[in-house]
């Protein structure tokens, strides 16, 4: 009978052993973060949709590490930098996510996956309330997408990698994806896992920054709900087809996510009910849930331990809370400039990450004054939030796309 050695097979804990110590320590530190994720997703902290899926594959791949050769560890999830087609078909063979990751991820086809679905979900309508308002204070609601850039490059990253992580501060998780494909796909996947970490903590942070920013007897204003005017279908219709015709002249590079995001609209508009259904079900739920399960499985010991990663984490929280900032000092003008009638916390909704900083800035209100209601404009500053924080992106694109790294 053959020996057999104990670390023979539980490769697990061997690849732990022969690694290097700051490797080991590495791995050991994610798969506690995964599990905490899982946790504190379950539990709400967190937001459930990305950090379950996403901490059971933090902890899982860096949990299930192996010899793949006599020479070389490795896992048997993904590998991001596959690229021959021989090569590829072997990968595909074994990695049983690669498939996912190679046709949805790594061309960011699942952005624009989530897109549809977040367009399916959103109301232009409570955008057309106050067009003008709305959109000001979504510009002014890019402060850290703006403000973020000369930082990092001031801190060393190139033009194309701050851009990438600049883009943070518009709060939406598949612009910060797309933007990183396209200007720094060797930082991708720790940008974007950033965006997501920081775009959950938008729960727990963003209504400390509310309260900080503005006094009680401001919080509760009421709003005049009999001014809400009544968009028709017909006019969110024809509005969101102009709208993505023009931005898809103005912002080619970006085309994709302005017709997958205006496309979602017309969908919930036209009253086409197996549509919304597959757009809001199946492609908004099962993009999302994959999302969150690739990244955690690309975040990776080797990932965490790149250097300009702790760089990227305090540039991406620098870019939420400038932007946070930016949001609220929008609705303080709107605030002055309409004879003292409008709820400055709409303007963190301006940080397009719906719907949860709506439901952040209704909460507020609601805790201040129980009689507020400010759903539907913070609801249409968040709209906005989604379609200036493309506008960003298609220029960031158009512009550094071709610039030398």
């Amino acid at each position: 009978m053959p020996e057999i050695e104990f670390l023979n097979i539980f490769q697990g804990i061997a690849t732990m052993l022969a690694s290097d110590p700051h490797i080991a320590v590495a791995r050991v530190v994610l798969i506690a973060l995964g599990i905490a994720f899982v946790y504190w997703g379950v539990k709400g902290t967190l937001e459930p949709l990305i950090m379950i899926p996403m901490g059971i594959g933090m902890a899982c791949v860096n949990a299930g590490v192996l010899f793949l050769s006599a020479k070389t560890m490795g896992t048997i999830f993904i590998d991001p930098i596959a690229s021959e087609p021989a090569k590829l078909l072997d990968v595909l063979q074994i990695d049983f996510l690669q498939p996912i990751y190679t046709f949805t991820f790594s061309n960011g086809l699942i952005a624009c996956l989530i897109f549809m679905g977040i367009g399916a979900i959103s109301d232009v309508g409570y955008m057309l309330i106050a067009p003008v308002r709305c959109m000001f204070i979504a510009v002014m609601a890019e402060l850290g997408t703006l403000l973020t850039f000369p930082i990092a490059v001031a801190m060393g990253l190139t033009y194309k990698e701050a851009a990438a992580i600049a883009m943070v501060g518009g709060a939406d998780g598949p612009m910060v994806l797309y933007t990183s494909l396209m200007l720094s796909r060797d930082l991708f996947v720790p940008i974007t896992i950033v965006a997501y970490l920081y775009l959950s903590l938008c729960y727990a942070g963003y209504p400390y920054l509310v309260r900080l920013l503005v006094p009680k007897h401001l919080r509760g204003i009421k709003m005049d709900q009999k001014s809400v005017p009544n968009v028709t279908a017909a006019e969110k219709i024809t509005f969101s087809i102009i709208t993505a015709t023009v931005l898809c002249l103005l912002f080619p590079v970006a085309a994709p996510l302005f017709m997958s995001f205006f496309l979602g609209v017309i969908v919930r508009e036209s009253g086409v009910k197996q549509y919304v259904e597959f757009l809001t079900g199946p492609v908004l739920y099962g993009s999302t849930f994959f999302l969150g399960l690739l990244l955690g499985v690309l975040f990776e010991a080797n990932t965490i331990l790149n250097p300009k990663v702790i760089l990227l984490l305090f540039l991406g929280m620098t870019a939420l809370l400038l932007s946070g900032i930016g949001g609220i000092i929008g609705g303080y003008i709107v605030y002055w400039t309409s004879g003292r009638t409008f709820n400055p916390v709409i303007g963190i909704a301006g940080v397009s990450c719906v719907p949860t900083t709506a439901k952040v800035a209704q909460k507020e209100a609601h805790d201040a004054n129980k009689f507020a209601m400010i759903l539907p404009w913070a609801m249409g500053a968040c709209v906005s939030g989604v379609i200036t924080s493309a506008i960003i992106a298609g220029i960031y694109v158009t512009v550094l796309q071709n610039h030398a790294p």
